[in-house]
């Protein structure tokens, strides 16, 4: 899952930014409003995190040009601004929900939970053999028994399982699972892929993290 946060406030920013990444979210920032709408329509986000009191375009004008590019994509307004007229503004111009400052980062990312499972009011668990997450609690679980996994190894594994049976090319994995700012050149998915196969598939009878040379990788339980 990949968060965009618009926050002007680079202490606050970088605050959200910690916490989202500990989390196994791939956070990028920006700084202002100026070209953060234009950003958020390019990259394939899943959710906004959106300050209002910004330099250059306003939160309320980057919301409403994100809400005609893209209608469908989670905006949380975060804001020292916490009157009910701003709330009911911010709201009325398309946002998916309203924090105001000072916040706990616990609620924060609580309340992007909610949004990311919004509009998929069933989707709770996913499953592929015996391979099993449930989405609220971030646990998985292979065979009935838990797998401990790290941040960054449940963001993997869930975005292959949501993208099981198909073959996920490594820019992918790199753009949804780590930030803008990540070193393609780097091994990092090699090294994570690897400590999901140690915890998944060593001694599995069906494998179910797969190479397919020259694109990527696929989590499938069919023979590859």
């Amino acid at each position: 899952m990949r968060i965009l946060v618009v926050e002007d406030d680079q202490r606050v920013a970088s605050f959200i930014q910690r916490g989202l990444e500990e989390e196994g979210y791939a956070v990028d920032v920006l700084y202002e409003g100026d070209g953060a709408a234009a950003q958020a329509a390019t990259i394939d986000y899943d959710c906004v995190v959106l300050d209002l009191m910004l330099p250059g375009r306003s939160g309320f004008q980057v919301l409403r040009d994100i809400r005609t590019r893209k209608p469908e994509l989670p905006v949380l307004i975060l804001t020292a601004k916490d009157s009910l007229d701003e709330r009911v503004t911010g709201l009325d111009s398309g946002a998916d929900d309203y924090m105001g400052k000072p916040f706990a980062l616990a609620e924060l990312t609580a309340r992007i939970r909610a949004l990311l499972r919004r509009g998929k009011p069933h989707e709770t668990r996913l499953k592929l053999a015996d391979l099993e997450i449930d989405i609220i609690r971030r646990r998985v679980t292979r065979g009935g028994k838990v797998v401990d996994l790290k941040p960054k190894e449940y963001a993997l594994l869930e975005y292959l399982m949501r993208n099981s049976d198909r073959p996920v090319p490594r820019s992918l994995i790199i753009e949804h699972v780590w930030d803008i700012h990540f070193d393609s050149i780097s091994n990092v998915v090699e090294v994570h892929i690897n400590s999901l196969r140690n915890k998944l598939d060593r001694g599995a009878a069906v494998p179910l993290i797969h190479t397919v040379r020259g694109v990527g990788y696929m989590l499938t339980d069919k023979p590859s």
